[in-house]
């Protein structure tokens, strides 16, 4: 019997799913057909300003600001916004943290001042988070600001007001997916028993496929809150974007149903990429990549990624860990170099101040801006291949050199472009033409200040050619110290290979399981010269095996993976010193054995100079 209820229990399963398949299915086909693809026509004017901006703040602000990481006197670890989730609130506890919201240092002026003192060209902020209580005035549901606080405000129309005052284009994040407060909703199973939280009920992933009953409960909350409140949303404050995540919690069709419902309220409004995506087809206005990057994977099209200053998006009183401005000077560059835009986060705190650990950062960002700005905005993913020394980034006319490595003998090479310059100069100092000269049929020499005028990153301005033509090899520089080959920058050779999310140490390649596959950098030098070889990389408890490197067909070295000594281990092998002539060359990895799931997930090659 138990046997037959199981073999039951499977057909159900398979049955299920099918049906869901077909439902999601016929949505994208009707999407294809009709209304998205006739929104498409428009894609370009409407993106337009984004591409443009490359730049934007984001805000987490709600009522889990006030605890701020805090719940009956201790500590709650991880993202500020996620309280209730994480100490599994009940709606009415809830509440009583909004009875005592009330932010009385809230300026928006102030915020959206700081935003554009710092180069932001968008802002966007939570009109409702997780938690799915409202930050503004909504007719929709009294889980809302007006309602519940005793602040009488409505922050989201000062803001949008202040936006439009100071020339930034404004909109909101919308949790459509997850929402904790309503029955209906995917997310709380704590109070409700619902599907799409933590304890995995009702099937876990796909449970809308596995119980058609809970998915009608989900299309009840979609009819009757989410959907009528974007449109609120889009009526109320007229936003210029809209900004959506977690679309796994809700099967494809109820995320197709929503974008369709936003089309029909406003046919210029831009849709990031969170909202509706399936293996297929993305169907936002640009691609969102992973969450606070250290580093990029490659990614084609329209882009967005999202740091933030700390490690929690919404204030958290507990995490300090915030990088120095910097660090998002040259996260931005990096960032648009590959064609991509910056929506960086700030937390404000629940009485509406901003954190001064956040201001600092915002004017750190702002100085730079200032005198650089010229070299992000309306870029272009870069022609130009890799340099050693820092990015570039692109215009019509104009190749931008972000040096953050800068030279200690004041010369710049610079490699792959074939062009004529018209002009060289420091794009904080227009006034003063910088030498240039040949070193090469494509390759340049410049002459530095010998102290850097911005030791974050420097711009250097080349006015080239419209008809300017640019290699494709990475270009190692004859002074440069270190190079660092990224795996996000390898050839990856045979299927299977996926990207780490690019967070701090996560920036590796991963999905190594056949003997097949390889990984390999090909780059250029113009002289001879000795490099000190290594790799660092991740080793799981999952991962060993034996691999060799090999330069231009020639083994440099065999090495057998150690196991690793807890969950995974961060690992930096010396391959040794290598002699490298001058010339193109190509460094290759590949297995001589694999003995578990994945041989590693390698992160970067580091060259570093004898």
């Amino acid at each position: 019997m138990l046997v037959k209820a199981q073999v039951k229990g499977d057909e159900d399963k398979e049955m299920f799913n099918k049906a869901g398949t077909d439902r999601d299915n016929s949505a994208v086909q009707d999407a294809l057909s009709g209304w998205w693809t006739a929104s498409m026509k428009n894609h370009d004017d409407r993106i337009k300003w984004w591409n443009d901006a490359k730049f934007g703040m984001f805000i987490h602000w709600g009522i889990y600001s006030l605890p701020g990481g805090e719940w009956k006197g201790r500590e709650v670890k991880g993202y500020g916004e996620h309280l209730m989730r994480k100490e599994k609130i009940f709606r009415q506890d809830y509440l009583d943290i909004a009875k005592q919201f009330n932010p009385v240092k809230f300026n928006a002026e102030e915020w959206v001042k700081d935003a554009r003192n710092a180069g932001m060209r968008y802002f966007v902020i939570t009109a409702k988070h997780h938690d799915g209580f409202a930050m503004y005035p909504s007719a929709i549901s009294d889980f809302n600001i007006q309602v519940q606080t005793p602040f009488s405000r409505d922050p989201m129309s000062e803001l949008q007001a202040a936006c439009k005052k100071y020339g930034l284009k404004f909109g909101f994040y919308y949790s459509h997916a997850f929402d904790w407060e309503h029955p209906d909703a995917p997310g709380n199973d704590w109070e409700y028993s619902n599907p799409g939280g933590d304890r995995q009920l009702h099937g876990g992933t796909g449970w809308y496929n596995l119980h058609p009953e809970l998915l009608q409960k989900a299309k009840r909350y979609v009819d009757q809150k989410a959907i009528p409140q974007i449109v609120e949303l889009i009526h109320k404050y007229h936003p210029d974007i809209l900004w959506f995540d977690t679309p796994h919690k809700l099967p494809l069709s109820e995320n197709i149903r929503i974008l369709e419902a936003i089309r029909k309220a406003d046919p210029d409004v831009v849709v990031n990429g969170r909202l509706v995506r399936s293996d297929r087809n993305n169907f936002g206005d640009y691609k969102n990549t992973a969450d606070r990057p250290a580093e990029f994977y490659p990614v084609t099209g329209n882009w967005e990624a999202i740091p933030t200053t700390n490690e929690s998006y919404g204030y958290n009183k507990y995490d300090h860990s915030h990088k120095p401005a910097s660090h998002f000077i040259r996260l931005l560059a990096s960032a648009a170099a590959k064609g991509g835009n910056l929506l960086m986060n700030i937390g404000p705190m629940g009485d509406g101040a901003i954190d001064g650990k956040d201001q600092d950062i915002l004017k750190g960002i702002g100085q730079w801006m200032y005198k650089n700005g010229e070299s992000i905005y309306s870029t272009m993913a870069t022609p130009a291949p890799l340099q050693s020394w820092g990015v570039t980034t692109y215009k019509k006319g104009k190749l931008y050199l972000h040096v953050f490595d800068y030279p200690a003998d004041g010369t710049l090479y610079v490699g792959g472009v074939r062009a004529d310059i018209a002009k060289t100069y420091l794009l904080s100092d227009k006034s003063k033409n910088l030498n240039i000269v040949r070193s090469g049929k494509e390759d340049w020499k410049i002459q530095l200040p010998a102290t850097a005028p911005d030791t974050t990153n420097t711009v250097v301005v080349l006015e080239i050619n419209e008809g300017a033509r640019f290699d494709s090899i990475r270009y190692i520089a004859p002074n440069s110290r270190i190079t660092r080959m990224l795996a996000f920058d390898a050839a990856l050779n045979g299927n299977g290979f996926g990207f780490g999310d690019g967070k701090t140490n996560r920036y590796y390649v991963d999905g190594w399981k056949l003997p097949s596959q390889t990984i390999s950098w090909t780059f250029r030098n113009d002289s001879d010269a000795m490099f000190d070889l290594s790799l660092k990389y991740i080793i799981g408890m999952n991962s060993g095996g034996v691999y060799k490197v090999v330069l231009d067909g020639k083994q440099l070295a065999e090495a057998e993976l150690q196991p690793a000594t807890k969950g995974e281990d961060i690992l930096t092998k010396d391959i040794g010193i290598v002699q490298v002539k001058k010339g193109i060359h190509t460094l290759v990895i590949q297995p001589v054995s694999i003995t578990k799931q994945e041989l590693m997930r390698p992160l970067e090659l580091l060259l570093i100079k004898k």
